[in-house]
């Protein structure tokens, strides 16, 4: 038996590789399918089934890419509706895989499909459980992602998603291994845990959800504290259910490279916007005006899920040689009208002595020294309202980076303000001040650190929201 876990960081997402006497199933797969293909390749396996917890909401998963290029079925849980062939697995049935046996344990609660998979070894014995969605280290999945269509309330999904847990999760033996499909910093969960596995054992202990409480008090602690889903979630889950082009087809046509002049043209089309992946700290110093940044060594695709409506045509700035894994990731999660990138990245643009612009970055200790002078001084904190309420600058205005892209978050900005934009380290202010600035505001500085460096100035007031005082 072997089982290997591939990661992928940016969007907290846990794929399996599961192999026994030289077969093999994938489970959850990304869009991208290389690695599992060569995995089973370099140990002489052949991959037999590909399984799917659910529809995911935060991915387009590989599964129709993977079973073509396979000729593994691809199996779902009960209940599953789609638009393409699969195999519907009864609740207790079992796939032999070599010398073991996958178990389908339908829990659903996330999703009405939803369903772990119970790995038991060649005596029977479960020794690892394939969570999926249904159980994170730490917190569960969040019920409050029903697909349209599907007429049931978070609460409905709650009640069920706790008769899982009591009934199906519960019950396995303490040693058994926990394999869940995200990690920390994914918006599938409230608060998921900083490991990506764990054991029943442990889970009893420390998950809040395992806890003895009654239906209705579940219900209430696990849809308490929910932040909005990402905009793209249900972009997603309808993918993954419909179905999709080839990632090879996508990536085909949007390898193109562009000149300066080709993208200075397709940039002042309303229906193009261009993308700078570069890091934060090189974007501010220079960057096409009316461009978006969003760093690839951030949560890069969720924030493009997030902020980006899909009809845009995107062009990108990379640095040189990152202008395929730029386009992979957009991929992931469902954008596919990627037109181009800039042959020669920014370099080439300022070469070619076309208009620039930037970002003010300003050191904390400015900010400290402006408060009490400037009465014209905005602070504009873009972080979540929960990061917010733990702790802000005193009269700062929370206006969280994903609310961004409705107008009339910029309600509270007069014409006369001198802004100066933060969020907890650097990252996300740095987005939010290039979308404010292809809004038309311009008079913003970037506060270097964020709030991690604001909160060890002495010299500037900060406040706590009264809920987090009481």
């Amino acid at each position: 038996m072997h089982i290997e876990q591939l990661y992928t960081g940016c969007l907290s997402e846990a794929a399996y590789y599961v192999e026994s006497n030289g077969e093999a199933a994938i489970i959850d797969p990304m869009r991208d399918i290389e690695s599992y293909l060569a995995l089973a390749e370099k140990r002489g396996a052949k991959i037999k089934y590909v399984f799917e917890t659910h529809f995911h909401a935060d991915f387009v998963s590989g599964h129709l890419d993977l079973s073509k290029a396979t000729g593994a079925p691809i199996i779902y849980g009960p209940q599953t509706k789609a638009n393409f062939a699969f195999k519907m697995a009864k609740d207790g049935e079992c796939f032999p895989l070599g010398d073991c046996s996958i178990e389908v344990i339908h829990t659903p609660g996330h999703t009405l499909e939803s369903s772990c998979y119970l790995l038991k070894d060649k005596s029977g014995k479960g020794y690892a459980v394939f969570t999926g969605d249904t159980l994170f280290v730490g917190d569960v999945g969040r019920p409050d992602l029903a697909q349209k269509g599907e007429l049931l309330s978070s609460e409905d999904l709650a009640g069920m998603l706790y008769e899982s847990l009591q009934e199906k999760i519960l019950p396995l033996a303490d040693d058994i291994l926990v394999y869940p499909a995200h990690g920390a910093g994914s918006s599938c969960g409230k608060n998921i845990g900083a490991s990506t596995q764990s054991t029943i054992a442990e889970q009893k202990q420390t998950n809040y959800a395992l806890q003895s409480q009654s239906k209705e008090d579940f219900i209430k602690v696990v849809l308490e504290g929910l932040a909005e889903p990402p905009q793209y979630f249900p972009i997603n889950a309808a993918i993954n259910k419909n179905g999709y082009d080839k990632l090879d087809e996508i990536l085909q046509r949007a390898l193109q490279p562009l000149s300066t002049k080709e993208v200075e043209d397709k940039s002042h089309q309303d229906n193009v916007w261009v993308i700078d992946t570069r890091n934060k700290e090189t974007f501010v110093q220079g960057f096409i005006p009316g461009s978006i940044f969003i760093g690839l060594d951030g949560r890069f695709a969720e924030w493009a899920g997030s902020l980006i409506s899909f009809d845009k045509k995107l062009i990108l700035v990379t640095e040189p040689g990152m202008e395929q894994e730029a386009m992979v990731r957009l991929a992931r999660v469902g954008f596919d009208k990627m037109i181009g990138f800039l042959e020669g990245g920014f370099e080439a643009w300022k070469d070619a002595g076309l208009k620039t612009d930037m970002i003010i970055d300003v050191e904390v200790d400015e900010l400290a020294m402006d408060i009490p002078f400037d009465e014209h001084l905005l602070v504009i904190d873009v972080r979540k309202e929960i990061e917010f309420a733990d702790g802000h600058v005193k009269d700062a205005v929370n206006i969280p980076l994903s609310s961004l892209t409705d107008p009339a978050s910029m309600s509270p900005i007069e014409d006369t303000d001198n802004i100066y934009l933060h969020c907890q380290s650097g990252y996300r202010s740095v987005i939010a001040a290039s979308m404010m600035k292809k809004q038309g505001i311009h008079n913003l500085r970037n506060i270097v650190g964020g709030w991690k460096a604001i909160a060890q100035e002495k010299k500037i007031k900060t406040a706590k929201s009264p809920a987090i005082l009481n």
